[in-house]
């Protein structure tokens, strides 16, 4: 065992930590030793959008001292930021022990002087969001691992505009955090008078604003009977989903029975993703057996959305997030465009791995389209900077997430499942499905292909192993792929847009981020990023060429597929 870990784990078993906590450790000496290493090897790092690890006990875990600890420091960044009366909002999911973490930052909030307004029970994080600002918070926090395995949880921290925080105020937190060394340096109790618990009131603000965001009404009446097959996946998303599309009208909504109940050990999934097929499984079935129009999936914490739709075939088939997304920002700007409510000075917002054909669909349609950085932290920084000059209508990204009207800053399915199940009212009113709209937009405009494949890194030595990837294909890019030269090579980290021709750069106005692009001449697009949230390095592939008509779509997507397969294998990864 490394000295220092054998430190740190005699400090926890020699201090103020309660018994079960003791004996757990005793335990993992006698029988895991390799478990207690990965326990105590490295402090769980408070990234930039705060706490996220597996549950139990030790330093590289969350539990309800590595949360306190976080807490303290985050309460003493807000005091130090703020004068006067400060109050923040705490909300969690479903997993296990969110119940629990939630309470334990709202004691050492309170403790410290915070007015907090604490949920009454689990909520969706968008809603999170929206009570900062709709309370005029300085902060928050949501517990949640978000779409993570059933051993993850979490702790989402936000600024007062109700967003996850950007410089400088994300590293300035991680500093005061950072200082917070030992249990003694934790205000745990005390306060309890100053905590508040909210619920139906907020609630009913945030469902008024998300039927405020219907573009078409009119055409959800019509269409009240769209057959909706809604799953929360065990989740939060139970708790306002079914009420969002209730407000919008649609009277025949199927609730998947066997994922309603919120249960942060998600007993009929291995993973609670709805990006995945495996996970939307069930809901794909009951849409089948019912026949249904639709069907939507949101995550644990409900600001992930996935949708299922039938094609062509009449096959029901996952949209990818990349698909959801195009959909959405069409139809935002689509509709708003023939109700006569578009403005000259409307915009929307996207990733810089999220497809661009949003990007041309904007550009055909007068409407402004900026790139950011992966997080909807970046999307929501936009909004602030343009706030006042230009009128933001929807942002997104292609890890299944969207935010619709600015009300919230964070991805919200909530509202997102809303205007999706709006969307299909909207096509099925005209004779048509969704899966039409998608096709008929990749004819108008081009079709674009998107894939992504996920490498897991655990453990101590993962980290090494994802940066060496990174430092591979940023000291050695390819100057082909698949034949096509390499037009730009984009790394965000150097902050440079470099064109290996000319061997010349230009440079990129967006932060540091450890990202990597490279463009090809035929607009092939793949980039490289590690993951903010899991051990991972997640590499993208967009490629696009013209869609002659939609009878041609199945035939030009096995000659998309091919070409990515082929690029995946050049690269080494398949």
């Amino acid at each position: 065992m490394d000295k220092n870990i054998q430190v740190k784990i005699d400090k926890w078993l020699s201090g103020n930590y309660d018994e079960a906590t003791k004996a757990a450790i005793k335990k993992m000496q006698e029988e895991n030793p390799e478990e207690l290493e990965e326990s105590f090897y490295k402090n769980l790092e408070f990234g930039t959008g705060g706490l996220r690890g597996i549950m139990g006990v030790g330093t590289n875990r969350m539990n309800k001292y590595t949360v306190g600890m976080a807490t303290q420091g985050y309460a003493n960044y807000l005091k130090q930021s703020f004068e006067g009366d400060i109050s923040v909002a705490i909300a969690h999911d479903c997993r296990n022990n969110s119940r629990d973490f939630a309470e334990i930052t709202a004691n050492v909030f309170a403790a410290n002087g915070i007015h907090v307004y604490l949920f009454e029970s689990l909520r969706p994080t968008p809603e999170l969001s929206f009570a900062i600002r709709h309370l005029k918070c300085k902060g928050g926090v949501v517990c949640t691992a978000s779409h993570n395995p059933k051993e993850y949880n979490g702790y989402k921290a936000y600024w007062d505009d109700g967003a996850q925080m950007v410089a400088p105020h994300d590293t300035n937190v991680i500093v005061e955090v950072e200082k917070i060394e030992s249990l003694e340096d934790v205000k745990w109790t005390g306060g309890e008078k100053n905590i508040e618990i909210i619920g139906k009131e907020i609630d009913e603000a945030y469902l008024e604003m998300v039927k405020g965001l219907s573009v078409y009404p009119e055409v959800c009446a019509a269409q009240h009977d769209l057959k909706i097959v809604y799953t929360p996946i065990h989740g939060s998303g139970i708790m306002l989903v079914p009420q969002a599309l209730a407000k919008y009208g649609f009277t025949n909504v199927h609730i998947v029975k066997e994922q309603a109940t919120p249960d942060g050990n998600f007993p009929t999934v291995a993973y609670p993703n709805p990006e995945e097929r495996e996970t939307m499984s069930i809901g794909l079935q009951q849409a089948k057996d019912l026949d249904a129009d639709i069907l939507l999936g949101t995550d644990p914490d409900a600001d992930r959305v996935g949708v299922g739709v039938k094609n062509q075939k009449g096959e029901w088939i996952l949209l990818n997030g990349n698909q959801t997304a195009l959909l959405a920002f069409n139809y935002m700007i689509e509709a708003r465009k023939a109700k006569g409510i578009a403005q000259p000075n409307d915009m929307v917002i996207k990733t810089i791995v999220t497809t661009d054909l949003i990007d041309v669909i904007a550009k055909a349609n007068g409407v402004a389209c900026y790139n950011v950085l992966t997080g909807f932290k970046w999307i929501s920084s936009m909004i602030a900077e343009k706030e006042g000059k230009e009128n933001y209508i929807i942002g997104g990204e292609e890890s299944f997430g969207l935010m619709i009207g600015d009300k919230v800053r964070d991805k919200d399915s909530v509202s997102a499942v809303a205007i999706i199940c709006e969307m299909a009212a909207y096509e099925k009113n005209k004779g048509r499905s969704l899966f039409d709209k998608l096709v008929d937009l990749y004819v108008e405009y081009g079709f674009y292909k998107e894939s992504l494949i996920s490498i897991t890194k655990k453990g101590m030595n993962g980290a090494a192993e994802i940066a060496k990837m990174m430092e591979e294909d940023r000291s050695n890019p390819p100057l082909q792929i698949d034949n096509i030269a390499v037009k730009k090579l984009y790394d965000y980290q150097l902050q440079e847009e470099k064109d290996p021709a000319t061997d010349t750069s230009e440079k990129i106005a967006l932060p540091k981020s450890n990202v990597l692009q490279f463009l090809l001449e035929d607009g092939t697009k793949i980039s490289a990023r590690p993951s903010g949230t899991e051990p991972k390095i997640k590499y993208y592939f967009s490629v696009n060429t013209k869609l002659e008509s939609a009878d041609a779509f199945e035939e030009t997507e096995k000659q998309l597929d091919a070409k990515i397969i082929r690029i995946e294998k050049q690269m080494g990864l398949k």
